[in-house]
């Protein structure tokens, strides 16, 4: 037998069929991959149980103010974030919030997809910088967020940073980035387009803490930037 695992077919390696791993493996080559969408109406409920399943912010909830990462394939949703766009008498701003990735979907860059797209739409909406309040700033800053003392922030979001402390998060910080220093982790675009659910028992699922950008002596089963 070759010394490689399976034998290649055209450009793409394929399974030699020898059981169901060999099956397993040959559909997670030809996965057509992941996309990021904005939520639709139909996507409130599954919102909703998984913003309360994560202890997440919910704070003056609207579904269409959401994205949701999607498997092409299965259409199966893995991920979701939002945007809050605060207008005050000192002008409009933005708050990138309610970061949140299933379970089975951590490690894959399903996360940072949804940051970059919520980025993008801040930028399309004319805003120049996005705040974001986390007690896990430290997965923020791949993208290029940086901590902010809370008295250089403005006083709405300074606000909502005082309310965040007092209910789901008391060690949250601001952060912010100007969305033209937005950056995508190059591994992170990689494992999201062969991202696919961990399978029970899948030697082959990224589950550590560290491949999802966290601290793992501090982190918890979630985060929240505002997951």
């Amino acid at each position: 037998m070759s010394g490689a695992p399976f034998p290649a077919r055209g450009n793409v390696p394929v399974p030699d069929g020898r059981g169901e791993r060999g099956i397993l493996l040959l559909s997670r080559l030809l996965r057509r991959g992941m996309y990021v969408r904005d939520a639709k109406n139909r996507d409130e409920v599954w919102l909703l149980d998984h913003i309360e399943e994560m202890a997440l912010d919910d704070a003056a909830f609207r579904s269409r103010d959401y994205v949701i990462a999607v498997d092409e394939e299965t259409n199966e949703r893995a991920g979701f974030g939002r945007i809050r766009i605060h207008k005050t008498d000192d002008g409009d701003f933005c708050e990138l919030t309610g970061i949140g990735v299933l379970p089975s979907w951590r490690g894959q860059g399903v996360g940072a997809h949804v940051v970059e797209r919520l980025i993008e739409t801040a930028e399309a909406e004319g805003f120049e910088t996005v705040y974001s309040l986390t007690d896990e700033p430290g997965y923020l800053t791949q993208f290029g967020f940086e901590p902010v003392e809370s008295s250089d922030v403005p006083a709405k979001i300074r606000e909502r940073l005082a309310a965040k402390q007092e209910t789901v998060q008391p060690d949250a910080v601001a952060t912010s980035v100007a969305v033209d220093e937005f950056t995508m982790p190059a591994h992170l675009r990689e494992a999201f387009k062969h991202a696919s659910p961990h399978e029970a028992g899948d030697e082959t699922a990224v589950e550590d803490a560290e491949d999802f950008g966290i601290d793992p002596e501090s982190a918890t089963y979630k985060y929240d930037t505002g997951r």
